[in-house]
């Protein structure tokens, strides 16, 4: 670890990481931040995405692991104060540790055959689609696409909502939803829109062995669904059943339920594993 430590914010340095919370200095320098011990450590190991790393003397102590593994890995490790960790970062509380990494996403053309897909239109809440992005990776799909309509993937509490999962699986950002809706047809993908208003219900779904085969899911904005447009581009709307007295399911809930159910049945088809 290098022996200075940063104790102001008007370090040229540490000004980079600071400006990388507003997304116009993130596209430009194609970085951004990934806060805590947790996404630290699983953006490490995630080959060549860590540029540096920015730690306090407690968080030093705390986690010397990840501090280990980011200096055998030939990362920079910069020592800061509190105040200025508490400036860098996005948390009210910060941990003590937070890494600048370099974007991650990859072309819509590299997730075109796959399995399982999630797609993302005009979802604008970063804590949802965080929280979609661990919950695809949970579920063993294949990738998320962040549609162009989208929130941010490396915006700050997107990120954290991720809980490491942003740095496990292929996220594509910045498509238009149509286009990608019609990349993934052509590539034999199904692709299928969850929202309430589908004729179609998801168990009906599994039984006749739709979610069998490739399947990329289309989940939408929380507080008006799915564009027309966007569902009249799909294979169909499937709406995930409610037994009880419920009204509806929020995004991440429904979105586990589809991913969920689709990854069963994906490995227990008949032809799982042929191919």
């Amino acid at each position: 670890m290098a022996g200075h430590e940063f104790t102001g914010v008007r370090s040229p340095r540490v000004k980079r990481a600071r400006r990388l919370a507003k997304r116009a200095f993130r596209q430009r320098e194609r970085r951004f931040l990934a806060e805590g011990p947790q996404a630290v450590r699983e953006a490490l190991a995630a080959p060549g995405v860590v540029h540096e790393v920015y730690v306090t003397a407690e968080g030093t102590q705390r986690h010397a692991g990840i501090v280990e593994a980011a200096t055998s890995s030939g990362v920079p490790v910069h020592r800061v104060t509190t105040d200025v960790m508490s400036e860098v970062a996005q948390t009210v509380t910060p941990q003590g540790m937070l890494a600048v990494c370099d974007f991650v996403d990859v072309p819509l053309s590299g997730v075109t055959r796959s399995r399982l897909v999630v797609v993302l239109s005009h979802v604008r809440d970063p804590g949802n689609a965080g929280t979609v992005v661990r919950t695809a990776d949970a579920a063993g799909a294949d990738a998320v696409v962040f549609t162009d309509a989208s929130v941010d993937p490396y915006n700050g509490k997107c990120v954290r909502a991720s809980a490491g999962s942003l740095f496990h699986l292929p996220v594509v950002v910045g498509v238009p939803v149509t286009e990608a809706i019609a990349q993934l047809r052509a590539a034999g993908v199904s692709v299928l829109a969850a929202d309430g208003t589908g004729e179609r219900d998801l168990d009906s779904a599994a039984h006749a062995g739709t979610l069998d085969r490739p399947v990329a899911w289309v989940f939408g904005n929380e507080a008006w669904g799915i564009p027309e447009d966007v569902v009249a581009a799909t294979d169909g709307v499937v709406r995930v059943p409610i037994y009880g007295a419920a009204e509806s399911l929020n995004l991440a809930t429904a979105a586990a339920v589809c991913l969920y159910t689709t990854a069963r049945q994906q490995r227990t088809a008949p032809d799982a594993g042929r191919g």
